[in-house]
């Protein structure tokens, strides 16, 4: 494998923990948001929860396009000794394929909102507008984004919790301390 995908020590660097657990910390409150916020409609007025949705939206996306150029530049530790090649291999495409959500997820989500002529504003300005309101073509972004949030990612993030539990709890091995913040497990 090259240097570039897997440079550091046993566990990762502070920094990509920080915004592995920060991404947690913006999902768990968007799916709050989204769960709790009203139905968007045709006439659907924006309202604080709506809001907030849009704003975590963009934020999840930013820290996201942050986090992968971080992995990017600076690779991933070595996988952990004695882990089969297959749950490694599996291990990666769901890594990648959880980055593409939370890149493409927020990007739908934002299209849509611009179709229904939603603004998104982020500290009192509005953000700049991907696609005209109602532009044709574009109005299965909405669905999709729920679709995609609300299955594909919670699957994706049940079997990268499961296997992080899997491995600490049946394999006993360091695979969950290496993302674990200090010493939170020993």
């Amino acid at each position: 494998m090259s240097t570039a995908t897997h440079l550091a020590p046993a566990g990762y660097t502070g920094t990509a923990k920080s915004l592995h657990w920060l991404i947690v910390i913006l999902l768990i409150a968007q799916f709050t948001f989204a769960w709790t916020m009203p139905h968007i409609g045709r006439n659907t007025p924006v309202t604080t929860l709506i809001s907030l949705h849009f704003t975590f939206g963009v934020i999840i996306l930013a820290v996201a396009l942050i986090r992968l150029l971080f992995r990017l530049t600076r690779g991933v530790p070595e996988p952990e000794a004695g882990i089969p090649g297959w749950q490694e291999n599996s291990a990666q495409i769901v890594h990648w394929l959880l980055y593409l959500l939370l890149l493409v997820v927020p990007l739908l989500g934002w299209i849509n909102a611009d179709w229904r002529g939603m603004p998104i504003a982020m500290f009192g300005h509005e953000l700049p507008h991907l696609i005209a309101a109602r532009a044709a073509g574009w109005q299965w972004t909405g669905d999709v984004h729920g679709l995609l949030a609300n299955y594909a990612m919670l699957i994706l993030v049940g079997l990268h919790v499961a296997a992080a539990l899997y491995h600490h709890m049946v394999m006993g091995d360091g695979v969950l301390k290496r993302m674990l913040p200090g010493r939170w497990i020993k």
